[in-house]
């Protein structure tokens, strides 16, 4: 027998309805076509262009060939060594490998100051060509590592790959997908002059609908993780627009910032905050809208009889669960990254922590956290009520008076067709009929119910129940019982 005729007894899915399926083109189609105009818009024309020509210092790459340390001069008589101050001395070999003066080599000091990079012989360094110095023309700057990166690229792809397979490689596509468009529409039409919250939504509605697409594939759950996702955006950016208002935040608050403020006039600080906002947002968002999506879709498979109500309290309480992890995920990778700065907070004990907290430093990253959590928040019962009622309409059982599926039951009298799983009579009634059928064939009882429950189980049903009544549905069973290609 055929494996199609072998599990034609297993139930399927019903597929979603007319109604499901005209609302998701309804979303899916004008919002492809409105970020596809809006990135044609606001696309970048004059954005600036890298070059390697210019008045400043030349970068140039070199090998280190030999150190020579020697301690510093002590301080005149009298005076303290400044803090910071290098206390090792010195000169470094370096052989020339790019650049200017490739193929000779050179000496320069050994690099000092706050910060400063430590060499030893065979480290590969960049240095800064300085032609107007008159001592020394080139200075060490930093070390090159272009060749770990890569092999620490290799090694992430390669355990995605291993891992997730088809679904890592379209992982990884996808996330080639973000860094184009954020390397290529949004940074530099933010450059462009154009509204940087306006290209940030549409950047963002972009790798939305290309990545969740091509991660998850096109199906119902998909998209009502891209219609949930797409909602929160919205609603994150406009809490982010009114809270950065009300908080009096230019986008002005450390040296970076700064300087880009002074080298890019033309550059909106505000709404650059705000288009950072939304971006971070978006990369939590796709886990929590694909979470509940996913999650009311294998309830209705597992329990048939659900409706919008039930399917939704079930799946709400698993996002309020997701939620508070995120919440505790989020309060730590800002931890993580602004140690310094809370280290430096902490030894300024002269200052009140009234006034750390509401500096705008401090500030902007409260709002963009309180703004992204509210957001993620929202994601919850949007995508889940959106969810369910999908499923509800069109998914299995969900027809008025709609039977949930069971296995086949075999007529009495029959001949079972082989391959084919027989209809699970109630638990108890199987395990009674285990009993007796041992009782009459001279072997002891099973010791336990359960155990008794365990073997009837793993037997196949003689028949229908007694009176002719239909076995009773296990949904779980039901679900357990799919084909092996729906479990994936």
């Amino acid at each position: 027998m055929s494996s199609e005729h072998a599990h034609s007894h297993l139930p399927r899915p019903a597929p979603a309805s007319r109604a499901a399926r005209r609302l998701s083109l309804a979303l899916l189609i004008p919002a492809a076509l409105l970020t596809l105009v809006s990135m044609v818009l606001l696309w970048p024309r004059d954005a600036p262009t890298p070059t390697t020509e210019g008045d400043g210092p030349i970068r140039v790459l070199g090998t280190v060939v030999a150190v020579e340390s020697v301690p510093c001069p002590a301080p005149p008589a009298g005076e303290e060594r400044p803090a910071g101050a290098p206390t090792d001395c010195g000169t470094v070999t370096v052989d020339l490998t790019e650049g200017v003066g490739a193929g000779q080599r050179v000496s320069t000091d050994v690099p000092s100051g706050p910060g400063a990079v430590r060499v030893a012989p065979g480290d590969d360094v960049a240095l800064l060509y300085l032609q107007e110095s008159p001592e020394r023309q080139y200075s060490i700057i930093d070390h090159q590592r272009s060749t770990q990166l890569w092999l620490l690229g290799a090694v992430f792809a390669l355990a995605v790959l291993a891992f997730g397979r088809w679904r890592g490689l379209s992982a990884l596509a996808g996330l080639g997908v973000t860094f184009a468009v954020l390397l290529m529409f949004i940074v530099p039409a933010i450059l462009d002059g154009r509204s940087p919250l306006l290209v940030a939504i549409v950047g963002a509605a972009a790798i939305m609908l290309t990545v969740l697409y091509l991660t998850h594939g096109f199906s119902m759950t998909t998209t009502v993780a891209v219609a949930g996702t797409l909602v929160s955006l919205t609603i994150t950016a406009a809490l982010s627009a009114v809270a950065t208002a009300a908080a009096h935040l230019s986008g002005i608050a450390d040296e970076t910032s700064n300087y880009l403020s002074i080298t890019q006039g033309e550059v909106n600080m505000r709404g650059l905050l705000l288009a950072g906002i939304v971006i971070g947002s978006l990369g939590v968002l796709d886990d929590v809208t694909v979470t509940q999506s996913a999650t009311v879709s294998e309830l209705a498979l597992a329990n048939p009889g659900y409706g919008f109500r039930r399917l939704y309290s079930a799946a709400t309480r698993i996002g309020r669960a997701h939620i508070a992890s995120v919440i505790n995920t989020i309060v730590l990778a800002y931890a993580g990254a602004s140690l310094p700065l809370m280290l430096l907070f902490a030894a300024d004990t002269a200052t009140p922590v009234g006034e750390l907290l509401t500096s705008q430093l401090i500030a902007q990253e409260l709002v963009r956290s309180a703004v992204g959590t509210i957001g993620l928040i929202a994601a919850v019962p949007i995508t889940t009520a959106l969810a369910a009622l999908l499923a509800a309409r069109g998914g299995p059982g969900a027809e008025a008076g709609a039977v949930p599926p069971t296995r086949a039951t075999p007529a009495p009298g029959a001949t079972p067709v082989p391959g084919a799983v027989p209809a699970p009579a109630d638990r108890r009634d199987l395990a009674g009929a285990e009993i007796a059928t041992g009782a009459e064939a001279g072997r002891p009882a099973p010791a336990t119910a359960s155990t008794a429950a365990g073997a009837a189980l793993a037997a196949p049903a003689a028949g229908p129940t007694p009176g002719g009544a239909a076995p009773e549905a296990d949904p779980w069973m039901a679900f357990v019982d799919r084909h092996p290609d729906e479990k994936r």
